[in-house]
């Protein structure tokens, strides 16, 4: 026998004796999966806002405008955002554990390649492949903590994955401003070799072997429907970024919408009709489905916006340098981080719309007290309480809004679901900043400020109304998260609902 069969052999023996038993008889057992799920959604999310501070050197060391250097951010998020669907889809069919094992890879290699790029087209080029290996673990995650973890407990393990996001997102700019201080901007993608290799060695030894890969995997991939989709979801997010810069009405936005319009179209037609389509429309007749993804997405597009708009004031009106805002700016995750556990567990015991609908009137009420005491000689104090109140929200809310959309969907579809689970949230993030963009350049304008220089005045009321605007936002989600039907509240079962998914 050849030796590269032999070696196939080896290595596929080898995978079919994982994940080990040293790990899967253990009694808590479960809590090793959302350590190791928690490990890939924290990187992925990482390395969505660690670049923001390294823009400045990357722009100097090649050359580049601005605006080109833009791209090493935006390609990260239009590739993550587009493929998400696709590899729950993926997933569904060839089994969670292998593709979120296999995403590892592909984001320690996307990673590397980064760090060792030679020009700006090879680091954007990078980025998209770093960015496909982070969309194979976020689409995974929340789907193998739903397959694998009790309905019990299910929402306190949803809780530590949001946590583990939320941290993400949120220290990406400090740990980055650190590794380039100390070694440079390459090293913002090299650190993340050696945790992806720690990563993909924990995938493979505990994440438990999937029960709906047979089955799945006699299903075609709907080729046709990520055609449609992909280029839909592309166009959504271009419109969305370049707005703000060029104008809603400008001629290039209204197309990217018109296109966006037509394409969703023609991708929902294609999907009912095929009979094992990418997005199963008929998802969307789950209640708690549908509104929990519109109010996912609400929800995120409240806290970036709030992280958008408040750099801005303690900087343009209280003058403080770039190092104590982001210190400032932790009271959100720090807020989300230590509720979001104490919030699923909750959620466990007494349902999802009682924490779902409060945690966003307590985001509210966090967005209306900054819009409130915004002012000249604001006080820090409550400026941070806030901003702690938004984080309290979020985390209050997420856990239990991720736990009961979950807990909604078939096993056979926890993949495609928590796809579209995460590119609700990477919408509410796009959204959040491109309309707390507009609104701060709409007001400042109207009351007589500039972007650069200028007084200080005309600040006072752009951030007070743009916040009141975001506080009104979080209610709105708050009020569709109480009428929202919970059709699974506490203990009952994905495989439980009545809606027919084989095909």
């Amino acid at each position: 026998m050849p030796s590269d069969t032999v070696r196939t052999e080896g290595v596929r023996a080898l995978w079919q004796s994982l994940p080990s038993a040293k790990f899967t008889s253990r009694p808590n057992y479960i809590w090793y999966v959302v350590g190791t799920v928690c490990i890939g959604a924290f990187m992925a999310a990482v390395d969505a806002s660690i670049v923001n501070v390294a823009i400045p050197d990357l722009s100097h060391f090649y050359h580049a405008t601005a605006t080109i250097t833009g791209w090493v951010l935006i390609s990260y998020l239009l590739t993550l955002a587009t493929l998400l669907t696709l590899f729950g889809r993926l997933a569904d069919m060839l089994g969670r554990r292998p593709l979120y094992t296999f995403g590892f890879v592909v984001f320690i290699i996307g990673s590397a390649a980064c760090g060792a790029a030679p020009s700006m087209g090879f680091l954007i080029v990078a980025r998209v492949f770093q960015a496909a290996g982070a969309a194979m673990l976020q689409a995974n995650s929340v789907a193998i903590i739903t397959a694998t973890v009790p309905p019990n407990v299910r929402g306190r393990a949803i809780g530590f994955q949001g946590s583990a996001q939320a941290v993400g997102l949120s220290v990406g700019p400090a740990v980055g401003g650190a590794l380039i201080g100390l070694f440079g901007w390459r090293a913002i993608f090299y650190v993340n070799v050696p945790v992806g290799i720690i990563g993909t060695i924990m995938a493979a030894l505990i994440l438990p072997k999937d029960k709906m890969a047979q089955a799945g995997a006699k299903a075609s991939f709907d080729w046709w429907g990520a055609l449609l989709f992909s280029p839909a979801l592309v166009a959504l997010m271009m419109a969305v970024t370049i707005a703000p810069h060029i104008g809603w009405l400008s001629p290039a936005v209204i197309g990217l919408f018109v296109a966006t319009a037509a394409l969703l179209w023609a991708f929902i037609a294609r999907e009912k009709r095929y009979k094992a389509p990418l997005v199963d429309v008929r998802l969307f007749k789950i209640p708690v489905f549908t509104m929990g993804n519109v109010t996912g997405m609400l929800s995120y597009l409240v806290m970036f916006g709030v992280l958008f708009l408040m750099p801005f004031f303690f900087e343009r009106v209280g003058g403080f340098p770039s190092a104590v805002v982001g210190l400032l700016l932790t009271a959100v995750p720090i807020g989300m981080t230590v509720v979001s556990p104490q919030a699923g567990g909750l959620a466990d015991r007494y349902g999802s719309r009682l924490l779902t609908t409060g945690g966003m009137a307590v985001s509210a009420l966090g967005a209306g007290l900054l819009g409130v005491v915004i002012a000249l000689h604001a006080d820090l104090i409550l400026l941070i309480v806030g901003l702690l109140l938004v984080g309290v929200g979020l985390g209050m809310f997420t856990p239990p809004n991720n736990s009961s959309v979950m807990g909604a969907l078939p096993f056979a579809r926890l993949g495609v679901g928590g796809g579209i689970l995460n590119m609700s949230r990477s919408l509410g993030m796009a959204f959040g900043t491109a309309i707390s963009s507009t609104l701060m350049a709409g007001f400042l304008v109207a009351y007589g400020g500039r972007l650069e220089g200028g007084p200080r005045a005309p600040w006072v009321p752009t951030m007070r109304y743009s916040l009141l605007i975001l506080a009104v936002l979080a209610l709105v989600a708050a009020v569709l998260s109480y009428l929202k039907n919970s059709a699974a509240e506490p203990g009952q079962d994905h495989q439980k609902i009545d809606v027919p998914m084989e095909f």
